[in-house]
């Protein structure tokens, strides 16, 4: 297990370099505009210009740029200045680092406690109206854009708008810290609007996997062992279905953590996914930066985790293989 860790770690260290030295590429040589101009603003004379270029190190050679670039990332987690804020990008990142965090775990844990229950039963009782019922509600679930739900949603149960208000304050988010209640009725509407779609997801691919895995030989053997059939399907089943799961939850949550674009924007959340969308439209490329090289990082951490969990869940896999 150790080896298999500092094995992971170091691709993921490699993996990180690799999408900064991408996103440095987009950063300076593509034509995305003068840094600097960006950062002086475009009435700013040519003197200030050449000043603000030596202040960021756009008069270096690029290799040497490159070289600060990650000495600053990895030493100091500097990312440097935001064009329109005038913060810094770490700042920025961990002031709308929670509300993505609490979009994203609480739309997981409402996802699977519909989708696996959901998967369990359809794939026990095929073809009965729970599994049709299932199928039905998982095509209308996926059909449906996430934002035009989430659009509905706000149309229907926001306190403000709403024909059919859901709950106070449902329509303006506040932090944890600062009203739990109030936090917590202002995230329902997302995590439900965010969870319909990956419920229907899991639960097919549970369902897909878990009738597989029932006609294997081994479980055949524990019914012929006399084990009760709530342990055969629960302990035997099940565990072993769930490895399609947890690949599609770590790659998912990695990616909501990263940043919900849609989901935040509609909503108006102030996470990780409405500052890129900002930073997009303003052309702050520094914020850019931050935002793709946290993404990375969540996907790779995660990638480690469920090579983990795989380990866990299927004693037939060895991680230090």
């Amino acid at each position: 297990m150790a080896r298999f860790l500092v094995r992971r770690l170091l691709w993921g260290v490699v993996l990180l370099v690799l999408v900064s030295a991408a996103t440095f590429l987009v950063f300076f040589e593509l034509p995305a505009g003068d840094p600097a101009v960006l950062r002086a603003g475009v009435r700013a004379s040519p003197q200030t210009i050449a000043a603000v270029r030596h202040d960021l190190g756009l008069d270096q050679p690029v290799l040497e740029q490159f070289w600060h670039f990650l000495t600053r990332l990895f030493l100091h987690f500097d990312l440097g200045y935001s064009y329109v804020h005038g913060a810094s990008v770490r700042s920025l990142i961990f002031n709308r680092l929670p509300a993505t965090i609490s979009l994203a775990l609480g739309a997981a844990v409402l996802w699977l406690l519909v989708g696996i229950p959901l998967g369990i039963v359809s794939a026990l009782r095929p073809r009965s109206w729970v599994d049709r019922l299932g199928t039905a509600g998982s095509l209308v679930a996926l059909s449906m854009p996430v934002y035009w739900l989430g659009f509905v949603a706000l149309y229907l149960f926001a306190d403000d708008i709403g024909k059919l208000p859901l709950l106070p304050g449902a329509s303006s988010y506040v932090g944890l810290t600062v009203d739990p209640w109030h936090w917590f009725t202002s995230m329902l509407l997302p995590w439900l609007v965010l969870a319909s779609t990956f419920a229907a997801v899991y639960a097919r691919v549970l369902r897909t996997s878990l009738i597989g895995t029932m006609q294997e030989d081994y479980v055949r053997t524990a019914r012929a062992k006399g084990l009760s059939e709530r342990r055969v399907v629960m302990r035997h089943g099940v565990r072993t279905a769930l490895g399609p799961l947890v690949t599609l939850l770590g790659l998912d949550v990695a990616a909501l953590l990263g940043g919900a674009v849609l989901i935040e924007t509609v909503f108006d959340i102030p996470g990780i996914g409405r500052l890129n969308y900002d930073a997009i439209t303003h052309a702050d490329l520094p914020v850019i930066q931050g935002t793709v090289l946290l993404a990375a990082v969540f996907i790779v951490v995660a990638n480690i985790l469920v090579d983990i969990a795989y380990a866990v869940l299927d004693p037939r896999v060895r991680v230090d293989a």
